[in-house]
Formats: C-alpha cells, sequence, structure tokens
C-alpha cells in the first residue's frame, strides 16, 4: 500500500460514525465540515493507553479493528488509531488525507533528538493545506491548523502556531505566557508499515511509557481532563488546575467515569 492509498483504500461506516461524535452537519468537503469534526472527535472519542497498560496485545490499526473499538465499542485510543480513524472519516468525505509523523518535544529536554512515534495528517480542504490531529493527549488539538510558516492560530481551547525552517515544522502550544514545543515533523508521506512498527514498538517495548503508566486525556468544552497514573487533574481557561490524587476504588469511579 502506497503514501497515497493508505486512506483512499478504506471504508468506513460514516453513519455510526457520526453518531459516536454526535454531528449532525452536513457531509461535504469545506473547511466548516472538518473544523466541526476536529472539534467533536476528541471530545467524544478519549486518549487512553488501556490495551498496552493491560498486555491486550497487539494493537490493531486495520480499518474493521478501530472501527469495532472506537466508534461501536466507544472506547478510546492512541495516536495512531485516533488519526488513522479520523484520516477514514475525511477521505470517505471528499478530503485529500495524507499521514505524516512526528518527533515528539513535549515534556523532552533540549537538544533530545526522539524517534518518529507520532502520527498526525495534512488535510486538503478548499484549497489549501491544514494539520488534523486528534491524537495528543493532554494537548491534542481541537481544531485544524493552517499549514503555514510562523502563524499563531486560536483553537477552540489553546493558541498555537507552526514555525517552518528548511522543510522542517515545529508546532509551539501558547500556555500562560509562554509558547512551548509540541513536536516536530516533515510532511513526507507515510505509509501503513511507517504507523505499524511505531505502534509496535509503542504498545510492546519494555520501555515504552504506555506499557507502565496510566495515560488518559479528553478536551471538554472550556477545559481538558487528563489523567497520569493516579493523578488527575481538571484544567479550565479561567480558573488554576485542579489537581486530585486518586487512592480508591470510590475516587475513580467519582471523579473518572463523568471524565471519560
Amino acid at each position: 500500500m502506497t503514501a497515497d492509498q493508505l486512506f483512499a483504500a478504506t471504508r468506513i461506516d460514516l453513519d455510526a460514525y457520526m453518531r459516536r461524535i454526535g454531528y449532525s452537519g452536513p457531509w461535504d468537503a469545506t473547511l466548516e465540515t472538518l473544523q466541526a469534526l476536529h472539534y467533536l472527535h476528541p471530545q467524544v472519542i478519549a486518549f487512553e493507553n488501556l490495551d498496552p497498560l493491560f498486555g491486550n496485545l497487539p494493537v490493531r490499526l486495520d480499518p474493521e479493528a478501530l472501527v469495532d473499538k472506537l466508534v461501536r465499542k466507544r472506547r478510546g485510543g492512541y495516536c495512531f488509531e485516533q488519526n488513522l480513524l479520523f484520516g477514514m472519516v475525511l477521505a470517505a468525505l471528499g478530503f485529500g488525507v495524507t499521514g505524516l509523523s512526528a518527533r515528539i518535544c513535549w515534556n523532552q529536554d533540549n537538544g533530545v533528538r526522539t524517534p518518529r512515534g507520532h502520527m498526525l495528517l495534512k488535510v486538503m480542504a478548499e484549497g489549501a493545506e491544514y494539520i488534523a490531529d486528534v491524537g495528543f493527549g493532554a494537548l491534542t488539538l481541537t481544531g485544524a491548523l493552517r499549514l503555514g510558516t510562523d502563524r499563531e492560530q486560536q483553537t477552540p481551547h489553546e493558541r498555537f502556531r507552526l514555525m517552518e525552517r528548511n522543510g522542517l515544522y515545529r508546532l509551539d502550544a501558547e500556555i500562560g505566557t509562554d509558547w512551548r514545543p509540541v513536536y516536530v515533523f516533515d510532511l513526507q508521506a507515510q505509509v501503513l508499515g511507517d504507523y505499524e512498527i511505531a505502534n509496535y514498538y509503542l504498545s510492546s517495548h519494555p520501555s515504552s511509557h504506555f506499557r507502565d503508566t496510566l495515560i488518559a486525556a479528553r478536551p471538554f468544552h472550556g477545559g481538558r481532563y487528563a489523567l497520569l497514573g493516579n493523578r488527575f487533574t481538571v484544567h479550565t481557561f479561567d480558573a488554576p488546575p485542579q489537581r486530585t490524587l486518586l487512592s480508591s476504588v470510590a475516587e475513580c469511579t467519582t471523579y473518572l467515569l463523568p471524565a471519560f
């Protein structure tokens, strides 16, 4: 399968997906539709790593498995699952979609060069290129970003910017009064095998943080939920973060069921 065939060769039950995310708007390949889907998807389909954490392997990336897990079973997933599903939906609606990969900078020391362990999408909408990414955990985009140089762009949540130097793009997020790097990427199209290799490592290698730490995240209107281990945090736009250390099943039920 070539990069161009990654999404074009797949079929998806669009009715089931639209019901899953609660979308009732038009099904046309416009920027308005792209932004509406990008806003709803991560608020409904949470980022989570339960399968690697509990050894439910392999984490499958074929279309049937993705639809069964994220749509029919109403589960969440991580970047490869989330963005492959989203790319399938966009391609079925008539968007031009290309899979890309990124090196993560978030929470990394300066100068550390991480492997290509993250998936994102390039989407053509109304003659322009956009970056879409519904699978970056606690900082998942809630809107597509115009692929331009040195542009600050507001999403329904944080403000981001894309910086380009010699064909290499860096996504930065505005956190408080600072700009922090999220990941770097180029526009080289990826094939399914590229994602399968990274997916296998992240889900199976003993040193992968997805194997030993519970991670879940979901944006909501006005903020974000984030879970790392037993630390549950609620971020809102107009108040300091609310952090809770969960120490019992009762607390997990009280805090996590409404969030995820």
